[in-house]
Parts: structure tokens; C-alpha cells; sequence
């Protein structure tokens, strides 16, 4: 199993969500989904994916 940090672009050393194990997008609104099903909704875009090293970075307004 891969799981993903996701941390904010802008401030690359903020992390938003650990465990990731799902990445939703509708437009600009992003659900990020931990192994254990806890959601966090935020507005914004994904700027980088690396799988390699299961980081994503996103460009949001929220913390």
C-alpha cells in the first residue's frame, strides 16, 4: 500500500494531511481520505505528485 504526505505548496514545509490513501478532485475543491476514512476538504489545485516518494503538494488558500 502507497500512502501519500500532502503538504502546501506555498509552504513546503507545512504538511495539510498524512496517510493519504485517496485524492478526490471536483474543480478546485480537493478531499483528501486517510487509511482510516478521516476526510479533509480543501480549496485549491494539486501543483506536484511524486509517487516515488508519495508526496503531493497543493496550492490552497487553508491550512
Amino acid at each position: 500500500m502507497c500512502l501519500a504526505a500532502v503538504y502546501k505548496a506555498q509552504d513546503p514545509e507545512t504538511k495539510l494531511f498524512e496517510f493519504v490513501s485517496r485524492i478526490d478532485v471536483d474543480k478546485e475543491t480537493i478531499t483528501l481520505t486517510d487509511v482510516m476514512g478521516e476526510q479533509k476538504v480543501l480549496e485549491g489545485t494539486i501543483v506536484m505528485v511524486d509517487l516515488a516518494n508519495s508526496i503531493v503538494k497543493i496550492n490552497c488558500t487553508e491550512s
